[in-house]
C-alpha cells in the first residue's frame, strides 16, 4: 500500500513538471544569468547586455529574436501594460540623445500590479527591477508579447 501512495506522488510530480510552459522556461533561462556582469554585446555568463539576455533566453527555447533591442521591439504584438504577463518584453528609451528604444527587459512576474523584469544594466549587470521604480516608469516606451 505504501508503494501505491508513493507512486501516485511521483505521478503527480511528473504531471506538474509537464505543465511548465515555454514561457516559464524562457524566464528560468534568464534568471540563470542573474548577477552576471554587464558587457556590451555580451551573450554569455562572462558578460551580458540587455538584449543579450533576452536573445539568449528565447534562443535556448528555439525562439529566434533579433539581437538588438530596437529591432526586438518590432517583433511580437504590442500590448497594454494592464495585460502584460510573465514572459512579455518591456522596452525603454534610457538615452536623452538616442533615437528611440535602446533597452529591453523580460517580465519575470506580475503580482498585485507590480511588474518585475530581468535585464542587464551597465552599472549592476543582470538584475531584476520593478517597472514602478521612477527611472523605469519614466523611460518605458511599450510592451510586447512574443509567445
Amino acid at each position: 500500500m505504501g508503494f501505491t501512495s508513493c507512486s501516485s506522488t511521483k505521478t503527480t510530480r511528473k504531471t506538474s513538471k509537464k505543465s511548465i510552459t515555454k514561457i516559464d522556461r524562457v524566464v528560468a533561462n534568464a534568471l540563470k544569468y542573474k548577477g552576471v556582469r554587464y558587457k556590451f554585446g555580451g551573450t554569455t555568463k562572462k558578460g551580458m547586455d540587455c538584449s543579450g539576455i533576452v536573445y539568449v533566453s528565447f534562443l535556448e527555447e528555439n525562439v529566434q529574436l533579433p539581437r538588438v533591442s530596437r529591432n526586438m521591439a518590432k517583433r511580437g504584438t504590442e500590448i497594454p501594460l494592464k495585460k502584460v504577463k510573465k514572459g512579455d518584453l518591456l522596452f525603454f528609451k534610457t538615452s536623452k540623445r538616442g533615437r528611440g528604444i535602446n533597452h529591453v527587459g523580460l517580465i519575470v512576474s506580475v503580482k498585485k500590479g507590480q511588474i518585475r523584469f530581468i535585464h542587464s544594466t551597465t552599472s549592476r549587470g543582470v538584475i531584476t527591477s520593478l517597472l514602478s521604480e521612477k527611472y523605469w516608469k519614466n523611460a518605458f516606451v511599450k510592451a510586447t508579447k512574443i509567445l
